[in-house]
Formats: C-alpha cells, structure tokens, sequence
C-alpha cells in the first residue's frame, strides 16, 4: 500500500512539473505584446527603465492624469497613459510651460503600456516609458467626454491637395503657426529631452521660422509620419543601469544636407515603372518579440505585483501644481494584478540619428 502511494505522489509530481513545463514553453512562444498588453497597472517596484526603446519594458511607471488643468488624456481604452516619472512629470511641466507660450493645452497621445514592452498594435518604440506623443493641436476649452476622446482625430499639419489626399511635401499655413513652433521649440529646449520626431516638412517650415538662438533644433529630428503629433523622447533616467541609449544627435541644427536628402529621396515623387523593371520584392514580415528577446529584467517587471488601483500610481495636482507619486507610495501597497506602424520603404542611405 506505502508502495502505490509513493507511486501515486511520484506520478502526481511529474505531472505537475511537465504541467510547468508547458506552461513556461507556451509563454515563451507568446508574442511579447499580448503578455505586456494584458496588464492593466504597473509593476510595483522601483522605478526603472529596462533594454531600448523599441526592446524592453519599464517597471514603477505612473500615469499621467485623465485631466489636468493644462491637458487631457486622449485614447483611454488604449492604457497607453504610462511612463518613467521622469516623463509623466515633464509631460506635465510642457502642459504648463505651453500656456506661457501661447498653447491652450496638450492632448496626450500614447505614451507607454502599464510594463511598457511591445504593444498590441501601433507603435514600434514606447516600450521603455521614455516617449510621449502629444498631438499638434490644442486642446479646446472644453473637455472632450470619453467617446469624444476615442473618436476626434489629431489634425495633420500638412496641406491637403484638392483631391483632399495630403501633399507629404508642403506645411498647412492653415493649421501650422506660431503657436506649433513655440511649444516643439519648448519641448525640445528641455535638457532632460533627447529628441523631438516630426515630419521632415514640419522640420523644414521650422527652420525657416527660427532666429536667434538655433541650437534646439538639433534634437528635432525628421521622421515618416510624424505630421499629426510630436514624439518627445528622454534620456535613460538615473538609476536606469539595463536602459541602453540611442546614440547622439548630429551635430548642427539638421537644417542643411541631411534635410534636403528627405525632399530629394524620400519624399520624391516616384519614379514611373517600367514593364522592364523587375518587380518589388514582397517585405518580409517581421518576426514578432517573445518574452526571451527582451532584458532579463522585463521578467521581473511582467510578474511583479501592482498597486491596488490605478489612482495611487497617477499622477495629481495639488494647489495646482502637478505631484507624481514615489515609488514608495507606489510600493506601500501589496496587490497582485490581474493576470505595428506599417512603415514605409526607406531608401537609403538615410541620414543617421
């Protein structure tokens, strides 16, 4: 009888390792984005930026507030709301900054996931917490409600033929001011800011439009796309040791060379083609990120426990002024969680960073 038993538990205890087993192989061959995309909050623990920006994850990300005096959250389904402290806090500090230069408000795009990591659709970066979108218009005077907020479209900059497709090559003068100039020359004049995205003929009217002091529009940096928004980009925050940085902008305000390789190359007309012409080959699909290409730490971050609720690890405004929470607020509180920009072709070369 002592023999079957052991047998029995023997049995029983093979079964539950091969059960694990399983388990760990099949999230292993889990797309990265559906495991990050399934949190709802932040991983409890010191905040920290894990890997690069299009490769890792973030671990004690806060949330920028649905409404600020100065901003509003747009796209809340998403729960794309998250980031270091260091960016909620300056994304806060741009909404206040803006009213000084004639800006009526921010309306905050994505930002990163609750664990940052791959997302289960759009972008590419915004995995680290170290991005933020925020929309080239202002906000209105009123507050949009939340159905507004998922369906009212940013506005692009650029002019619109009359067949009302977008001309890639030239500003609105309708929708792009002063006031756009001013608040990206805000953003970008902030040390903590690394970069600041923008559609090359946004780049463009911006050169044009400078005086004085240029030196900011080195971290402004032409890119596909960018034309209804602004991407800001920080710096690995201290204490960041397994965030790895993007290497330094070029040098010079990038109003000469390399911004003309963008009219010249890539946003040329193309070329006719001809029947003798071999034609395009298909792009390969991207393979997708597991758990196992991302830092050993984005672990960590995926199974840590979170805050009980959402609100002790968003931001607030206190006698007006913005307050981020610690990671010891954050921490103080145990609970568990419950558990791709199509781009186009780049020719190339193209300018680097």
């Amino acid at each position: 009888m002592t023999n079957f038993r052991n047998r029995i538990t023997v049995c029983a205890a093979v079964v539950v390792t091969t059960l694990a087993a399983l388990a760990t192989a099949a999230t292993a061959q889990t797309p990265a984005k559906r495991l990050f995309g399934s949190k709802k909050l932040p991983a409890a623990l010191k905040p920290a930026a894990h890997g690069f920006y299009s490769k890792g994850c973030i671990q004690g990300a806060v949330a920028v507030p649905v409404d600020g005096p100065n901003h509003q959250a747009m796209r809340l389904s998403r729960n794309r709301r998250w980031g270091h402290p260091d960016l909620v806090e300056l994304v806060l500090k741009l909404a206040d900054d803006g009213k000084k230069v004639g800006w009526n408000g921010l309306l905050v795009g994505d930002l990163s996931q609750p664990r940052g990591g791959p997302m289960l659709t759009g972008h590419a970066s915004h995995q680290i917490g170290l991005d933020a979108d925020i929309w080239l218009n202002p906000m209105p005077s009123k507050r949009y409600n939340t159905k507004q907020r998922e369906r009212i479209s940013a506005v692009s900059m650029l002019r619109r033929r009359s067949n009302g497709k977008l001309d890639q090559r030239n500003i609105s003068k309708k929708q792009f001011s002063r006031a756009q100039y001013n608040i990206i020359r805000t953003a970008a004049r902030y040390k903590k800011v690394e970069r600041v995205l923008v559609h090359p003929t946004i780049k463009r009217e911006l050169c044009r439009m400078a005086s004085g002091d240029k030196s900011w529009l080195q971290k402004v940096r032409p890119y596909w796309g960018h034309h209804y928004h602004m991407h800001i980009r920080i710096g690995c925050p201290p204490g960041s040791t397994g965030c790895r940085s993007q290497a330094a902008t070029t040098p010079g305000t990038g109003c000469g060379a390399p911004l003309k390789w963008w009219f010249d190359v890539a946003l040329a007309p193309p070329k006719p083609r001809k029947k003798s012409d071999p034609k395009p080959k298909p792009a390969k699909k991207k393979r997708e990120l597991r758990l196992g290409d991302l830092p050993r730490a984005c672990v960590t971050a995926l199974k840590a426990p979170a805050p009980a609720n959402e609100k002790v690890a968003t931001a607030s405004f206190q006698d007006g002024q913005a307050y981020v929470p610690s990671p010891t607020t954050i921490n103080a509180v145990k609970a568990t969680d419950e558990l791709i920009i199509e781009r186009p072709t780049v020719p190339k070369p193209r300018p680097s960073n």
